[in-house]
């Protein structure tokens, strides 16, 4: 579909698939567009930080851009692409107008990643000690993303629950929207039986970028609230918390005589995650995949979360693991799963069910190959259907582009 066709991809940052499941996401909607025959082109105006992903090795061209630089569009306009990529709504704000300014032909397409709204919106409720609710999703963040998804041609929902969000919540029109969560080659029979057994592994895991504030909480709130009664009762158990990008204040957390112990960045989270014989992740707030909870079902290791952490993956109550509200819960469960070879060998089998059935990368790829070519042979009407995209554009077009050149001028007389 793709051949002799430019994808330029637009990031806020550079991915880095071994740090975050946003890295991840990224790699496998690039390796779509290259496995179709496109010619791709990777463009961010971050800093390109050591562990970033070398697109180069793998034929993808860099641009290395600037914010509120009219340098930009001579760049898009010479590179011509027939498909643009940004990948969080931050990035269509900042580049969006200057795209469809200069290459209006381009199709648009926004990776939501996850809602950050709901993320935003759980976050709050949480902090003012309360339970979220509808009224949460009313604010200028969610204003501002579903402006971005209705100005995009397309946006790509990695969570079915937050595609019925966007349709039943905030009315958005199933053409504009396309659920592709992560992409996968499924693990048959053979493969599972590879991986380490029960009694071959030993204590607990965490795994999540420091950074990201979902992931910094709950290691937190394993800290403060369930590991103590969990080693109380498993005294030789310990708990392994990796995660990228850790700080002095992550790592005054460790305590070996307490068995809570901060391993930092993992060379492979694969491996580590395959040698632990549980997974927790007490997720109290956040949106979209928990790339920790696929990477623990791919792993075969059995995990505890929460309903928010198993959100998007879970159907008909059926999970790899346990889900737990509580910290009571959550203890007596995560000790149930260590101690239980029989409850663990069927939340494993469980856990590989749900991934082969959810990230099938075959079924996904030809899904999000057919959307993106019936966008493609209807352009013209698709966008007519989208009236509410193209008033908004519009006006970004105006407030956007000229607070751009303000800024630019601004910056020339630093």
């Amino acid at each position: 579909m793709f051949a002799n066709q430019r994808v330029l991809i637009i990031g806020t940052v550079w991915p880095e698939p071994d740090s975050s499941a946003a890295g991840s996401r990224m790699m496998q909607l690039i390796a779509f567009f290259k496995e179709e025959g496109a010619s791709v082109t990777f463009a961010s105006s971050a800093s390109n930080f050591e562990y970033s992903e070398d697109l180069k090795s793998l034929d993808i061209e860099t641009e290395l851009t600037k914010i509120n630089d009219s340098g930009f569009d001579e760049f898009i306009k010479k590179l011509n692409p027939q498909v643009v990529l940004f990948d969080r709504f931050m990035t269509e704000e900042q580049f969006g107008w200057r795209i469809a300014e200069q290459c209006p032909d381009a199709i648009r397409v926004l990776d939501t990643e996850d809602l950050h709204s709901l993320r935003y919106g759980r976050h709050k409720a949480l902090k003012l000690g309360r339970t979220f609710t509808e009224r949460d999703l009313y604010s200028d963040k969610a204003r501002r993303e579903i402006a971005s998804i209705y100005r995009c041609d397309l946006s790509l929902i990695i969570s079915d629950f937050e595609y019925e969000l966007l349709t039943s919540f905030f009315k958005i029109d199933t053409d504009l929207l396309h659920y592709i969560p992560f992409m996968f080659e499924e693990i048959n029979s053979d493969q599972q039986n590879k991986f380490p057994s029960f009694d071959e592994r030993q204590h607990f895991i965490s795994i999540g970028n420091f950074l990201h504030e979902p992931n910094w909480d709950a290691v937190k709130f394993l800290k403060s609230d369930i590991w103590k009664s969990i080693k109380k009762q498993i005294p030789e158990a310990e708990l392994h918390i990796y995660g990228a990008y850790s700080s002095p204040k992550v790592e005054q957390l460790h305590n070996e005589k307490e068995g809570f112990c901060i391993k930092g960045r993992a060379e492979s989270a694969e491996e580590v995650i395959r040698r632990a014989k549980v997974l927790l992740a007490p997720i109290r707030f956040g949106a979209g995949l928990k790339g920790k909870l696929v990477d623990a079902m791919k792993c075969g290791t059995p995990s505890v979360t929460t309903a928010i952490g198993a959100e998007g993956m879970i159907t008909d109550q059926v999970w790899g693991g346990e889900v737990a509200e509580t910290p009571e819960q959550f203890v007596k469960k995560a000790i149930d799963l260590y101690n239980n070879p029989k409850k663990w060998s069927t939340a494993q089998k469980t856990g590989f069910s749900v991934f082969n059935s959810l990230f099938s990368r075959d079924k996904h790829h030809q899904n999000l190959k057919n959307k993106i070519s019936f966008i493609s042979s209807n352009l013209s009407e698709h966008r007519k259907k989208n009236f509410i995209g193209s008033m908004l554009l519009q006006n970004t077009l105006q407030s956007y582009k000229y607070m751009s050149k303000w800024i630019e001028e601004k910056n020339k007389n630093l």
